[in-house]
């Protein structure tokens, strides 16, 4: 190729400036007076390139020229630095370039000219640029040199020195933990080389001798902090343009937290389980503090495999606390290897693992811990779960003495675990009902009934025994019983489904659980059933109950993740492939349903709304027909979707979305779902026993409540009200508690609504009493 020719992709006006170039190359001559020196330079560098092949070879004029580019002080703009940097490492690390000195003599000269946060940003490029180890070898020094800040940047410099400045997190410990950091510094560097999945055993044995007291506090203070961390937007840098981002943590951020993490490997302190939990938990979870997105992965799974190692039987519980709540792949195929690692240790099923490992927390047979503190008394109870206070004179009291409040830690600290353990116990036996596990009797009155922790939630559940009763559990002087009798010991048992029972039975239940004021910590007699449709039957391999709604899409998905579905989110990044629409998975029994949905709302408009489509299902990777699905895998599936339906459903919303209306008039008052219809069945129950009974009355979709100044009609799947007489929207937004508060629900309620229904049938049966402004004006 002519030189005319070589430059002719850069334009004419550029190729006449690079050809005059050339000929002053050739000349060994160097640029006329008043020459672009950046131009110059950029030029100088372009020379070094050898072709797609590579090489090593180089014309000794255009070495020439290159160092004395870069020995000149030339005032690069940042994007030619950055195309510098990018073209040498692309050259080098692809190219099979192998002159790496002179490589980046221009490119290293250019970054000299910025300040440190723009250096580092330059040098990514060949700091974590693939196929660069041997530059990266043989330019460490001057790297080194680059990127070391001055003694009068003080101790935050000394933090960014050893981890950059790429995000909030790094930002904080530079500035507000650079001094005791830098006094830490040899730990901090050792930190800053946990790049594998692991830690090796000379990794942790080099963190142990490096470990001081006050290494274990700032150890400790730093993970709390990331509990509590949020991220943020964070500017993000490009050539010349620039942008803000939304940024959790960045790659080198990601290696400091990690190598903080495994430190607590070979902390031997009570705190660092609970911790460690609370991290995967905030890392593994989303903006909105559920599982359907994962802020960071590689920190979820580095804070589980600490767990996973610390090993014993303290670590089941928070394992299986992070696995009901973190839906990211990795993560959860990292707890169950762990969990089941545990179990083989043991000679148990993961599952039978999970029955003996629920610790009791010092509580005693009746779910009380007491300890002594100075003259006090401190009872942790189970069933609030809570710390409550009693002086010396047998007074209980709000708080202990000031004096006395820092012996507390241990007791809060087993508070807070209690409270994750029961949410993780609860999650476990609805999870035993769907699965239709069994045990033997004794194992259920040992590891269920008996238990302090579990023992409140699975008394209050009906278990049967194979081919025999079903009840509640009583326990008697020989043990505990089922309708009368006490069971063999051998006995099979398991949780009774309502699938299986006849509608009088579960009517007959239902009336006796609101007769005993038995409360399920989830619906077992109240559950709701989904049989089989004429419609399903013939579609033959997919159902349309719940196609066509509007859903709040984040909301849908974490609600949906927390019960075991998964999939690939979606949204408005990739539209060209499909982004836009996509499905979410869940595995049961050996059956698959997999819910069709895609995104209705425009790019940036949050929150972003999907519409539903089909459920399809699935055996062995191939389409099944619906009537071949177990009643009660198939009852299962369709509840987690009327419960994802009823909670994230645009028409729930007090005023309808624009683009909606349609949909939010006809689903927000329309046909009831069977989880409003269980909801209207329980209000037949509930209304006569309530005190204002007598201005009630339920139709097939409405609680109608008569007040002095209008009727109004409560919608049971949405809460939505009109008012009569000519169906004008009333829109209210209730406030927690009030007298609805004391009303007794024989279930914890899922989403809240009936609590909501109620709560405004309060208010509305004294409509003359309500003083907002904002309900007052509507009424009138």
């Amino acid at each position: 190729m002519t030189s005319a020719g070589k430059w002719d992709h850069l334009g004419p006006e550029m190729s006449a400036v690079y050809q005059r170039f050339d000929e002053l190359t050739e000349q060994g001559s160097d640029p006329e007076p008043g020459v672009d020196w950046g131009t110059y330079g950029t030029y100088a560098h372009m020379k070094l390139w050898l072709g797609p092949e590579g090489g090593h070879d180089y014309d000794e004029r255009v070495l020439r020229v290159v160092r004395s580019v870069a020995e000149r002080d030339i005032d690069f703009t940042y994007r030619q630095a950055h195309h510098l940097m990018e073209r040498a490492c692309y050259w080098a690390g692809r190219q099979g370039h192998t002159r790496y000195e002179e490589l980046f003599r221009i490119p290293l000269a250019a970054a000299r000219r910025f300040d440190h946060q723009r250096r580092r940003e330059l040098l990514r490029w060949l700091t974590a640029g693939p196929g660069l180890k041997e530059a990266r070898a043989l330019l460490a020094e001057q790297v080194s040199d680059l990127l070391t800040e001055p003694a009068a940047n003080g101790p935050a410099g000394v933090v960014r020195t050893e981890i950059g400045d790429t995000d909030h997190f790094a930002r904080m410990l530079a500035e507000e933990y650079g001094p005791r950091l830098a006094e830490l510094r040899p730990l901090l560097r050792h930190w800053n080389t946990a790049r594998s999945t692991r830690p090796s055993a000379r990794w942790l044995r080099n963190a142990e001798r490096m470990l001081t007291p006050g290494a274990v506090a700032l150890v400790r203070e730093l993970l709390t902090r990331l509990v509590a961390y949020r991220g943020g937007e964070w500017v993000v840098r490009h050539g010349e343009g620039e942008w803000q981002d939304k940024v959790f943590l960045r790659e080198d951020t990601i290696v400091v937290v990690r190598g903080i993490l495994w430190t607590c490997q070979v902390v031997d302190e009570r705190w660092v389980t609970s911790l460690v939990t609370d991290v995967a938990m905030t890392c593994g979870t989303g903006s909105n503090g559920m599982g359907s997105t994962c802020r960071c992965e590689p920190v979820t799974n580095a804070a589980v495999g600490v767990l996973a190692r610390r090993g014993g039987l303290d670590v089941i519980v928070p394992l299986s606390r992070i696995q009901a709540k973190v839906r990211a792949r990795s993560v959860q195929r990292n707890l169950s290897l762990a969990l089941d690692a545990v179990a083989a240790e043991n000679g148990l099923s993961r599952e039978q693992l999970l029955d003996r490992a629920v610790p009791t927390f010092g509580l005693d047979a009746d779910g009380v811990r007491e300890e002594k503190i100075g003259d006090y008394r401190v009872r942790l109870y189970a069933d609030v779960p809570a710390l409550r206070y009693v002086n010396a004179a047998g007074k209980t009291v709000r708080s202990l003495p000031k004096e006395l409040r820092a012996e507390l830690s241990d007791l809060r600290a087993v508070l807070k675990e209690l409270k994750l353990a029961q949410a993780a116990e609860r999650f476990r036996l609805e999870q035993a009902i769907v699965h239709e596990r069994t045990w033997r009797w004794r194992e259920v009155s040992e590891y269920f009934l008996d238990h302090p922790v579990t023992g409140p939630y699975a008394r209050a559940l009906v278990w049967r025994i194979a081919g025999g009763p079903a009840d509640l559990p009583v326990r008697t002087a020989g043990g505990w019983e089922l309708a009368g009798h006490r069971p063999d010991p051998d006995a099979v048992a398991g949780l009774w489904h309502p699938i299986h029972a006849s509608a009088g039975e579960v009517a007959a239940w239902r009336d006796r659980l609101l007769e005993s004021g038995v409360r399920q910590p989830f619906k077992q007699v109240f559950r709701e059933l989904y049989p089989l449709t004429p419609a399903e039957e013939r579609t033959g391999t997919f159902s349309r109950r719940f196609a066509g709604h509007v859903l709040r899409y984040g909301q849908a998905r974490t609600l949906l993740g927390q019960r075991g579905w998964t999939g690939r989110s979606i949204g408005h990044w990739d539209s060209v492939n499909g982004g836009g629409q996509g499905e979410v998975m869940r595995d049961l029994a050996g059956w698959q349903a997999r819910w069709a949905m895609h995104i209705v709302s425009a790019y940036g408009i949050e929150p972003m709304l999907c519409a539903t489509e089909s459920i399809t299902f699935h055996r062995d990777g191939r389409p099944a027909s619906v009537a071949e699905l177990p009643t009660l895998v198939l009852s299962e599936i369709l509840r987690d979707v009327d419960l994802a339906v009823g909670v994230a459903s645009v028409a729930r919303d007090d005023q309808a979305t624009a683009g909606h209306e349609r949909y939010w008039r006809s689903h927000g008052f329309g046909e009831l779902t069977e989880t409003a219809r269980t909801r209207r069945e329980v209000l037949a129950r509930l209304l006569p026993k309530l005190r204002i009974a007598s201005r009630t009355e339920l139709t097939d979709r409405f609680l109608l409540v008569r007040g002095d100044l209008r009727t109004y009609k409560i919608h049971l799947g949405s809460a939505n009200i009109l008012m009569e007489p000519n169906d004008t929207y009333l829109c209210i937004v209730p406030a927690t508690g009030g007298a609805a508060g004391s009303v007794f629900l024989p279930f914890e309620d899922d989403g809240g609504t009936l609590s909501v229904i109620l709560s405004k049938a309060f208010l509305l049966a004294d409509d003359t009493a309500i003083t907002d402004p904002t309900i007052t004006h509507q009424l009138h």
